[in-house]
């Protein structure tokens, strides 16, 4: 039987999650000792650390439970930061406040072996793969070699999800300066917009 187990910063887990999974069990980190003995499924609820949180609680979880699923749930969701998350590891991304039936319907889909990224998504990334040429993704390693060291760290962080303000303040510049790297950076790498970027780097480039 599949064990749910949120890892939120919140006093009390939300009305949904409790209709959805009346046993479910709600802790602030992931427990460092596996004392689960059925089939865990982790709902990481993002807090304000986002990714850097979001990374070491994927790292924690693959080492110590190995079979366990994980669902990344986000107050407001990104594309960037959902196709991150499943380069971490996980097989869901859904808004946080999703109902109690779409969140029963993302268990069922994963425990069936599939991925939950959400309609939208789904068909922005369609949209976005069928415009990356394979000449396109044979030269994006020569490509990023172009791009300034500053550049290729704005577009790490950006190909995470991270917000312009975000970017600003992990790597100490202003954020008209992020806006005029990202600028940069799309025009040098021929990509539209931050998800596209997000693709090319996922899937051709280790963050």
């Amino acid at each position: 039987m599949m064990q749910d187990i949120f890892v939120t910063t919140l006093a009390q887990p939300l009305e949904s999650w409790q209709q959805a999974f009346a046993d479910c069990q709600c802790v602030k980190e992931v427990p460092l000792v596996n004392t689960q003995q059925d089939q865990v499924m982790f709902w990481l609820h993002m807090n304000e650390d986002r990714q850097h949180w979001m990374q070491g609680a994927v790292q924690r979880i693959v080492k110590h439970y190995p079979n366990a699923k994980i669902v990344v749930l986000a107050n407001a969701p990104d594309q960037a930061e959902a196709l991150y998350a499943l380069s971490l590891g996980a097989v869901g991304y859904s808004h946080a406040y999703a109902t109690a039936e779409a969140l029963t319907e993302i268990r069922t889909v994963i425990e069936h072996g599939g991925l939950w990224l959400g309609n939208s998504l789904l068909q922005k990334l369609i949209e976005v793969s069928t415009k990356l040429t394979s000449t396109q993704t044979d030269h994006v390693e020569a490509i990023l070699s172009q791009l300034t060291q500053r550049e290729r760290e704005v577009a790490v962080e950006a190909a995470k999800g991270l917000s312009n303000k975000e970017i600003a303040r992990i790597l100490e510049i202003t954020e008209r300066t992020v806006k005029a790297h990202l600028a940069s950076i799309f025009e040098r790498l021929k990509v539209k917009d931050r998800l596209h970027l997000a693709l090319i780097l996922n899937r051709n480039y280790t963050i």
